[in-house]
């Protein structure tokens, strides 16, 4: 994509619930944190600016972090506290909106951005859909215009609200993908199954 044309809103500031209050984005899978890939995926596609909404769990992240007020607001306050941050005259046409939690975040991000010119002009975004055909809000690429616009109508700045209220009212196309590309680490048993594919696939590759 063009310089200038997409930028990126990773959220990293969950709970860990599942996991015992485990901070999820530094789970290692195949050699790298669930964070390192996916500011690395999101480099890749060309992403300025770069936000990681969340604490700062890797100084060494070329990425600017950001906190939604108070933390733990949710992921629709996320998204609200990183379009704040952003300078609105510079904005990137496209936001990828991407959880922190996705050990095949790499080819999901290729996948959004090699599908992306085959938007419908009139739409807003479109994001992927697991194997039982859910959307996946937080693994999508949204109009920048028109997550702001969204943003802007949300109360309290999004504090509690599901990532589903900041996108609801938004044309969104949700593309098919293969189950691979949607799993997410949720529980103990998900990042023990993400480090055994990363593992077999480093055997057969």
């Amino acid at each position: 994509m063009s310089t200038g044309s997409l930028g990126a809103i990773l959220l990293a500031g969950g709970r860990g619930s599942r996991v015992g209050g485990a901070v999820k984005p530094l789970f290692d899978v195949g050699g790298t944190t669930l964070i390192g890939a996916a500011v690395a995926a999101v480099a890749d596609a060309g992403a300025e600016p770069v936000s990681v909404v969340g604490p700062v769990l890797d100084p060494g992240l070329r990425v600017r972090w950001i906190r939604e007020s108070p933390p733990f607001g949710g992921p629709a306050a996320g998204v609200v506290a990183a379009l704040a941050s952003w300078d609105p005259s510079s904005d990137p046409e496209w936001t990828l909106l991407l959880a922190c939690d996705l050990p095949a975040v790499g080819a999901a991000v290729r996948r959004l951005v090699t599908d992306l010119p085959l938007v419908p002009s009139g739409s807003d975004g479109m994001c992927l859909a697991d194997a039982s055909s859910r959307p996946q809000w937080l693994i999508g690429v949204y109009r920048t215009r028109a997550l702001r616009a969204a943003a802007s109508a949300l109360p309290d700045a999004g504090r509690d609200a599901p990532v589903r209220a900041l996108l609801d009212e938004l044309s969104i196309v949700v593309v098919a993908a293969p189950d691979d590309l949607t799993r997410d680490v949720d529980t103990w048993q998900d990042l023990e199954e993400a480090r055994a594919r990363a593992a077999q696939a480093e055997e057969t590759s």
